[in-house]
Parts: C-alpha cells; sequence; structure tokens
C-alpha cells in the first residue's frame, strides 16, 4: 500500500515547513486499508516506489533549495488545506520519474454547467488513471460498540467519515467515466482510463470515553486525541510535562517543528484560552518538547472542541 514505510521519519528531519509537508504527503499511511478497491498510491508505477532511497534524495535536495517549491505553491491560490495538499502531489508527481501528468483540477462541462474536477489524470506504466486527493481529519464519537464511520466526524461538524467516503465512490471517482467527460479526455488520451483515490489524514480519538477505530482504517494511520473545552483544566492536570500552543490550519499537515524560542509558556497558552471566544471553531493543539538539534518537535496533538460539539452543526 505505502512503499516507503522505511522513511515515514523522514518530514521530522526536514528543515523547511512546505517540504517537510511536501514529505509527509508522500510517505504517511493512508486513513483508508487494502478494503477499498478504488484506492491507488499515485506514485505506485513510479521508480521512487521501488527505490525509496531515490525519493528520500530528492526531498533532502528540495530542503536544501526549496525555492522552485515554493514558488509553485505560489502560483495559485491555496487557502483550503485540501489545495494545499493537492499542490503538494502535483509538484512532486511532475518531478517523479515514470509518471506524467496529463491534467489538473480537469473541470468536466454540461451544457455550461460545470459537473465536476478531476484532481488528476495521469499515464504510468499501468496506464491512464483518474485520481482523486483528498486530506480528512476526523474526530471519533465516544461509543461502547460501534465502529462504523458514521461515528467519525470533522471538526467543524459539517463533515463526516461514511458521507466522504460515499461521495468519493458514487459522485467524484466515476465522473471520468461519464459520457459528458469524453470530449475534455478525448483531448488528452483515447486510452482507458482507471480510476483511484488517495485519502491521507488523521484520525483524533477521545481523550475521555472509548472509541473503536472505523472498520477498513489503515493500522498505522495518523492519530491524535479530542477533548472538550470543559474538560481541558482536568486533563491537563493528568500530565503536568506537555507543553501545548495551537497550530495555526496551514500548517496542520507534517508533525510541527519549530525554533526554541516560538515555544508558548503555560501561562501564554492560558491566556489565550481565556480570550478565545465561546463559540470558537475546533483548536488543534500541539505538545512540543525539545530535541538534540535545538529545535521544538511535535510529540502529540489533539482537538479542543465546543462543549457542545459536535451537535452545533452536525452533519447531515
Amino acid at each position: 500500500m505505502n512503499p516507503f514505510a522505511a522513511i515515514t521519519d523522514l518530514p521530522q528531519r526536514l528543515t523547511q515547513p512546505a517540504v517537510r509537508d511536501l514529505a509527509w504527503a508522500l510517505v504517511s499511511p493512508p486513513l483508508l486499508d487494502q478494503a477499498s478497491t478504488w484506492q491507488r498510491y499515485p506514485l505506485a508505477e513510479s521508480p521512487w516506489a521501488h527505490e525509496p532511497g531515490l525519493l528520500a534524495d530528492w526531498l533532502l535536495r528540495q530542503d536544501q533549495e526549496p525555492a522552485p517549491l515554493l514558488a509553485w505553491l505560489s502560483r495559485s491560490s491555496i487557502r483550503r488545506l485540501g489545495l494545499y495538499y493537492e499542490r503538494l502531489w502535483q509538484f512532486a508527481l511532475h518531478a517523479a520519474p515514470g509518471v506524467e501528468i496529463l491534467a489538473a483540477n480537469l473541470p468536466i462541462r454540461q451544457s455550461g454547467h460545470t459537473l465536476g474536477e478531476l484532481d488528476l489524470l495521469l499515464r504510468d506504466a499501468s496506464g491512464v488513471h483518474h485520481l482523486e486527493l483528498a486530506i480528512k481529519f476526523y474526530l471519533g464519537k465516544p461509543s461502547a460498540n460501534q465502529v462504523g464511520p458514521t461515528q467519525w466526524i470533522g471538526p467543524g461538524s459539517h463533515d463526516r467519515l461514511d458521507l466522504k467516503l460515499d461521495h468519493l465512490v458514487s459522485r467524484q471517482l466515476p465522473l471520468s467515466a461519464h459520457p459528458q467527460a469524453r470530449p475534455a479526455l478525448d483531448a488528452l488520451t483515447r486510452e482507458a482510463i482507471k480510476a483511484g483515490m488517495w485519502v491521507g489524514g488523521y484520525l483524533f480519538y477521545p481523550q475521555f470515553g472509548h472509541c473503536q477505530p472505523p472498520d477498513g482504517v489503515h493500522p498505522d494511520h495518523h492519530r491524535g486525541g479530542w477533548l472538550h473545552r470543559r474538560d481541558w483544566l482536568a486533563f491537563q492536570a493528568t500530565d503536568a510535562d506537555r507543553c501545548w500552543q495551537p497550530l495555526p490550519r496551514h500548517a496542520w499537515l507534517s508533525p510541527a517543528r519549530l525554533p526554541l524560542e516560538e515555544g508558548w509558556s503555560r501561562q501564554r497558552l492560558q491566556t489565550w484560552l481565556e480570550a478565545l471566544p465561546e463559540n470558537a471553531g475546533a483548536q488543534l493543539l500541539v505538545d512540543l518538547q525539545p530535541d538534540a538539534e535545538g529545535s521544538l518537535q511535535e510529540r502529540s496533538r489533539l482537538f479542543l472542541v465546543a462543549d457542545d460539539w459536535p451537535n452545533s452543526n452536525p452533519p447531515s
């Protein structure tokens, strides 16, 4: 599923934030296991997948000279984290040996109305592939016995794992087989097109209460915790050694790494918490600890959510 298991620690060794995110996107395990027949790793047929050291060397070179990646990211608006994730993948696939990008964000239209977009259309040794990319963060509701994807909800309460998977499988992936897609696709290739998806991200488990991982999740998926704001003091009292601070949304992908001087004191965190509006959205906090190189490295992460989460904006 992921041929780069041997270099999954590489992002922590890189110094440039965008390159760390790039490495994280490429070498991290997906959220889903083999259960989905739609799943396909975008670099599956690249020589990088057979010789992970080649990918590691390329990423190290990007860390030493990040200007090309930064220039690529600056060429379009990437306010949403999902678009940022797509742009990271596009940069890597353009450089990957054995892979040719035929189109990215290809609109499919019918009578002037846009039916949707194909995230990626690429060619490799096994043919032409329509790939949908997604980066998702889901929090599990405490439950004694339910393990389904309905129990896993986005931090903003507007999204749910089962709804996202259904949308991918029933709406996005079949788009390349839609009759209205033929004119746009025929202009690029007459080869058969195989549809697939790659979903990265994190699952966050309740700090208080129990929640089973959803069926079909990858056993090595990235994970964190979550708790309601009313439980923060009780949680903080359980481990006084942890040094928490909020992480801005654009930095949610790879494990955080910051200079020592950017670390927050407990008093600064408390002041921030007291100023946080009661109706503030979910906040991602990270526990940062000094490493041997004089930096702060993320040790764990958790979402701090409103006391009425997820009932304030339940997904439908």
